[in-house]
C-alpha cells in the first residue's frame, strides 16, 4: 500500500470559551464544520461537530474496511457492516481532559459465519486498524461483534 496522506484545516475566532471554529477536509468531503467549546463539552449538539466526533467517525470507518477485508479473506464477505464507535473524553489527573477510551460496536451481516468466527475476524480488524493503534497508545480500545439477529 502506498503512503497515505490526508489533511484537514481549521478556522478559530475568538476565546475559548465563546469562539466558533470551522473544520474543513482538503478534498472537500466536509466543508466549513462548525464547532466550539460548549459543543464539544455540552450535551446538545446544535447541528454541530466536534474534533471527538470525528475521531469516532474516523475510528468505525477503519475498522469497517478492517472488518471487511478480514471477513472477505475468510472467505465470508460480509453483506453489511453496522459499526459504531463511541469516544471517551474525561478528566485524568494531572493532564486535564484526555482520550480515555473508544469502543466499537460493529453488528454483521455475514452468511456461512458463526460467532466464534466473526470474534476471530473482528480481533484481526482491531489489530491491524491504525486508530486502534493510535488510540491504545494512550487510551483503551473494546471491540463489541455479534451477527446480526444475535445479541
Amino acid at each position: 500500500m502506498p503512503r497515505i496522506e490526508r489533511s484537514a484545516t481549521v478556522t478559530w475566532e475568538g476565546n475559548l470559551a465563546r469562539g466558533t471554529g470551522l473544520i474543513s477536509a482538503a478534498t472537500g468531503a466536509f466543508s466549513e464544520l462548525p464547532y466550539s467549546l460548549p459543543i464539544r463539552i455540552g450535551a446538545g449538539n446544535e447541528g454541530k461537530t466536534s474534533p471527538e466526533e470525528l475521531l469516532a467517525a474516523a475510528h468505525a470507518g477503519c475498522f469497517a474496511t478492517g472488518l471487511a477485508g478480514e471477513l472477505t479473506r475468510r472467505g465470508t464477505p460480509p453483506g453489511r457492516l453496522e459499526i459504531g464507535c463511541l469516544i471517551t473524553m474525561d478528566e485524568v489527573e494531572g493532564k486535564g481532559h484526555q482520550i480515555v477510551h473508544s469502543t466499537i460496536d460493529a453488528v454483521a451481516r455475514v452468511d456461512g459465519i458463526d460467532t466464534a468466527g466473526l470474534d476471530e475476524a473482528a480481533r484481526a480488524a482491531d489489530q491491524g486498524c491504525p486508530f486502534s493503534e493510535l488510540i491504545r497508545a494512550s487510551a483503551g480500545v473494546t471491540i463489541n461483534a455479534r451477527l446480526e439477529g444475535g445479541s
